[in-house]
This record gives C-alpha cells, sequence and structure tokens, in this order.
C-alpha cells in the first residue's frame, strides 16, 4: 500500500458490526433517525458515535463532539446550536422507542444531555 492509497480506497458504510449485541445494534439503528442538520447524515454515518451501552431501557451513548473552530466566536454559536439539535433529537428518539434513562456524554466523558 503506497501512501496515496488511503486517498483512493472507498469507505463502504455496512451498517453495525455483525458482533455486536442485539440491543446495542437496535440502539445503532435507532440512531440513524438523528440527522446532522448541517450535513444531512445520520449521526451514525458521520462518525459521532464511538461508544454505547445498553442496560434494559437504559443507554448510555458517548460521542465525538470537538469543534472544529475554537477561535471562531460566531461559528461556536453556530456549533452549540447544532450540537444542542442533535442531542435533543437523540433523546427524543430513545424515548419514543421505550427508553427510559438516557444519558448522552461528551469525547471526555462529560454530561451532555440526559432524559
Amino acid at each position: 500500500m503506497s501512501l496515496f492509497d488511503v486517498f483512493t480506497r472507498k469507505q463502504t458504510l455496512s451498517g453495525p458490526r455483525e458482533d455486536l449485541p442485539p440491543d446495542v445494534k437496535n440502539v445503532v439503528r435507532i440512531l440513524r433517525k438523528v440527522k446532522d442538520p448541517e450535513t444531512g447524515l445520520d449521526i451514525v454515518d458521520e462518525g459521532l458515535l464511538y461508544g454505547i451501552t445498553v442496560k434494559g431501557r437504559s443507554v448510555e451513548l458517548f460521542l465525538l463532539m470537538a469543534r472544529s473552530t475554537p477561535e471562531c466566536h460566531f461559528c461556536q454559536m453556530l456549533a452549540i446550536n447544532l450540537q444542542n439539535k442533535i442531542l435533543s433529537d437523540i433523546v427524543e428518539v430513545l424515548k419514543q422507542e421505550g427508553f427510559n434513562k438516557i444519558r448522552v456524554y461528551n469525547e471526555i466523558g462529560l454530561l451532555l444531555a440526559e432524559g
């Protein structure tokens, strides 16, 4: 493999891994309904989701929500509004599916949303 093969290989998103427990696969399927308002992609395909813990009707999610423009205050406000929309959509779709305890954390373990 050469240095530039990384740019020519196509990535395919084939859905949840086959070795995941059924309850985790179900949560991934549900979270595909949550779209990033900026890109239109679901949060799973976009790569925001990197951890899930499911215990009965309780779920903990871990998201990568880093801001790409830390110096621009206007951009930070836009990013915060987008993040809040994504978080509220996550809590809403999981509640609609019957989950009664939902916690969403960021990449460093800070609680971002709870429902």
